[in-house]
């Protein structure tokens, strides 16, 4: 299929779980041990960032053992990263900006991959690659909603898709949910490593879900 076909086919998924805990992993054994939390709870997808040595195995343990889960690649800097987030099986990426280079890389392999924008700018270079679903990052430090409103206001006739990321949270999180163009949110609070690291799993376990009662 081609690009926009899998971006299509990933949205759909996204669509269902509005909130994709982004997910910091320093080990494969806590990569099993949120998984399984998400799919107890019903929340099938995550976005593991390439900001730990084990990402990559993380992302492919996921990937492998539980296929229910829609798993992204997240932090993903240039052609090389992209290529690892498909060699270990992620279903779709993100970046924190937008690379023409990186862009230019997915389309070609028809890879679903959604680059950071935070301007009009932005969004105009991705368009005019070929992107339409972009990460609005980082969403609360670039203005919030009003923002994203705003940017939006002359791209929705064409088409454009967010999923916003950065600073979100319990408080904040319906009301980038009820902008009609954003699909999903990044959610940092859910499954934070703070929590991993100090063996926090009933807490985890809660606010997994909890974020599922926001959506429901």
């Amino acid at each position: 299929m081609s690009f926009s076909e899998n971006v299509d086919q990933v949205l759909t998924r996204l669509a269902r779980v509005k909130i994709v805990p982004v997910l910091a992993l320093d080990s494969v054994d806590d990569a099993r041990k949120i998984a399984g939390i998400l799919s107890k709870h019903g929340l099938l997808a995550a976005e593991i960032t390439f900001r730990t040595e084990a990402a990559e195995d993380a992302i492919r343990v996921v990937s492998e053992e539980f296929p229910e889960l829609c798993v992204g690649a997240g932090t993903v800097l240039n052609e090389a990263d992209l290529q690892r987030a498909i060699d270990a099986g992620a279903t779709f990426a993100v970046a924190p900006g937008f690379s023409p280079q990186v862009v230019n890389a997915a389309i070609e392999r028809a890879f679903p991959f959604f680059p950071g924008i935070a301007t009009p700018t932005d969004v105009e270079q991705a368009m005019a690659l070929g992107c339409r679903m972009m990460k609005f990052f980082p969403a609360e430090a670039a203005g919030g909603t009003k923002m994203l409103t705003s940017i939006l206001a002359p791209y929705k006739h064409l088409g454009v898709r967010f999923m916003p990321t950065g600073g979100l949270s319990p408080a904040n999180v319906q009301d980038y949910l009820a902008i009609p163009e954003v699909v999903a949110v990044g959610g940092t609070w859910v499954g934070k490593s703070t929590d991993m690291a100090k063996g926090a799993w009933d807490e985890i376990d809660a606010a997994v879900k909890a974020a599922v009662l926001e959506t429901t």
